[in-house]
């Protein structure tokens, strides 16, 4: 039967089988190994994953000023408590029921599942170390342990490395049985493959602090192999447009387009695309869309267009309170002040990722869930346009093969030709395309312009560090929508640098790693809670403090 295990780690849960001598209190209708689907699993899964991607990605992109930052100190907004609900996630529920599903998998020869669920598995092993650092593992899932211990980060990365060998090996073997609900890929294995290859990608990037040699080689043989993703290959997660219970729409435009308001976008950010090049960047219309066209006058609306900058704002030549005066409608780096009239004014998410709508002009209140494409949107969890970026950064500071420049502007293309193509598809494609056509735009001209920018930028330095700014620069403005790496690059790089600081003048520690979540420090007699959250996680071997990341 199964029975679920709430072990001290958090209420982790497990299923196992056991026999039983009391019949009477067994329920008929608990799902055990005998009744349970490997489909199902793997549907649940699948979905709790991309659950788990949007919450831990929140937190990296708001740290990395994609998105605002509600709070004037990073303690206030990182608190034991906010990660609850991640950690219990991938506890409970992804490693839980990848755990259950194994034995089920193999002993149908499910070959096929099991590549789908470890390579998830490995993602989320790798999330978690990228998190909190040291995180339990070995001991986390056993039911006889209700206090499990923390494993080393590098030991818990080096078990994701292996369960992305193991997947491989499942998405090769032959015979296979079953055929999985697939909603990533649809059952293209040669895809997941490659995916596996582009996350091996990432561990040796993530590790190239404490293990320069090996990363060196491994980043050359997998260049060498040239099985990552490519074009057509990017691992996102699809939203549908259906409103009722379960809704299937992109949680940003949920958030947003019902009622108006949501999020704030970063000033810092749209000023970089709209204009800190003195153009705008070919993909700020699909980003972004304002609900007004001119900036208010009203201090009651924005509060700090009749302020002063602070003075470190002053000195550092910061951005502050507005990107331009076009209506791009944010907020700075932890400003907790909103004004709640302002929801239908704010600039909101666009077409991409979330499935709004792109900025035509148009400049109307997105408080209707029937505007732009209705939800329809994605998660950009790991894109073809990411290899480039990451095989640019490897080729800048690690002497991998190939040209760092060449690999950056290939990402920039893959990117915007991305964004652009997948927001075309949309329902949006009619309002786009007529919009183009009418201002007489030509975004092939555009991004081949934008490319000559960054490229004669790129030429004119040359100081190795000027080169890798440029290329945290441009792989930080594809990472709409992808806080994980975004995070991950800052801290591995310290780029884009410099970042727009907080609003007082001292916000405290930059997280470069979460406090453990509440659940787990009280119901685990073994845990022991972070001093601070300067802790670094194992692969960031960068200087400690607010000099490196702020």
């Amino acid at each position: 039967m199964k029975k679920r295990i709430y072990s001290l780690l958090l209420a982790v849960s497990t299923l196992f089988a056991v026999s039983c001598d009391l019949d009477l209190l067994e329920n008929p209708n608990a799902v055990n190994a005998d009744t349970a689907s490997p489909d199902f699993l793997l549907n649940r899964i699948q979905l709790d994953y991309q659950s788990f991607f949007n919450t831990v990605g929140d937190d990296g992109m708001r740290l990395t000023r994609i998105i605002n930052q509600g709070s004037a100190q990073y303690e206030g907004a990182y608190t034991p408590v906010t990660t609850n609900g991640y950690w219990t996630n991938a506890y409970a529920n992804i490693l839980a029921d990848i755990k259950f599903l194994e034995p089920l998998a193999e002993a149908s020869n499910f070959q096929r599942h099991l590549g789908i669920a470890k390579t998830i598995k490995a993602m989320v092993l790798f999330n978690l170390v990228d998190s909190y650092g040291d995180v339990p593992f070995s001991q986390a899932l056993d039911p006889n342990e209700f206090n499990p211990a923390v494993d080393q980060g590098a030991a818990v990365y080096d078990a994701a490395l292996a369960a992305l060998n193991e997947a491989a090996a499942h998405f090769a073997a032959n015979p296979s049985s079953g055929t999985p609900n697939d909603y990533y890929y649809n059952r293209n294995y040669t895809k997941w493959i490659r995916l596996v290859n582009t996350l091996k990608l990432r561990y040796h990037l993530n590790r190239k602090l404490v293990d320069r040699a090996g990363s060196t080689s491994a980043i050359n043989a997998l260049i060498a192999e040239n099985n990552m993703l490519k074009i057509g290959d990017d691992f996102v997660f699809r939203f549908g447009t259906t409103r009722a219970d379960p809704d299937s729409r992109h949680p940003r435009f949920a958030g947003q387009y019902t009622q108006g308001g949501g999020d704030y976008q970063s000033t810092f950010y749209m000023w970089h695309l709209t204009e800190a090049k003195g153009f705008d960047d070919p993909r700020a219309r699909f980003y972004f869309y304002r609900q007004v066209l001119v900036n208010s006058t009203n201090p009651d609306e924005i509060e700090c267009i009749t302020q002063i900058p602070p003075p470190h704002y002053l000195v550092g030549n910061f951005i502050y309170c507005l990107p331009g005066q076009r209506g791009y409608w944010g907020r700075d780096h932890l400003d907790p002040n909103g004004i709640p009239p302002d929801g239908l004014k704010r600039t909101a998410w666009g077409v991409f990722p979330a499935g709004g709508r792109f900025d035509n002009n148009s400049a109307s209140p997105v408080n209707n869930p029937s505007l732009g494409a209705q939800g329809a949107g994605i998660h950009p969890i790991m894109l073809a346009a990411y290899v480039d970026f990451m095989l640019a950064e490897a080729a800048q500071t690690l002497g991998t093969t190939g040209s760092a420049k060449d690999y950056l502007l290939s990402g920039i293309k893959k990117h915007m030709d991305y964004v652009v193509a997948f927001s075309r598809g949309t329902s949006e494609g009619g309002a786009i395309n007529a919009f183009l056509t009418a201002q007489g735009i030509n975004l092939t001209t555009n991004i081949d312009n934008y490319l000559k920018y960054v490229g004669d930028e790129f030429d004119a330095t040359s100081s190795s560090d000027a080169k890798m700014g440029i290329i945290g620069r441009e792989y930080w403005l594809s990472l709409y929508g992808n806080g994980i790496e975004s995070y991950n690059l800052y801290r591995r790089t310290g780029k884009p640098s410099p970042m727009q600081p907080g609003l007082e003048q001292n916000p405290g520690i930059f997280p470069r790693s979460f406090f453990y979540p509440n659940n787990y420090m009280v119901t685990n007699t073994k845990a022991v809670q972070k001093p601070d959250q300067s802790v670094q996680v194992f692969w960031d071997t960068n200087p400690a403090g607010n000099a490196w990341v702020q």
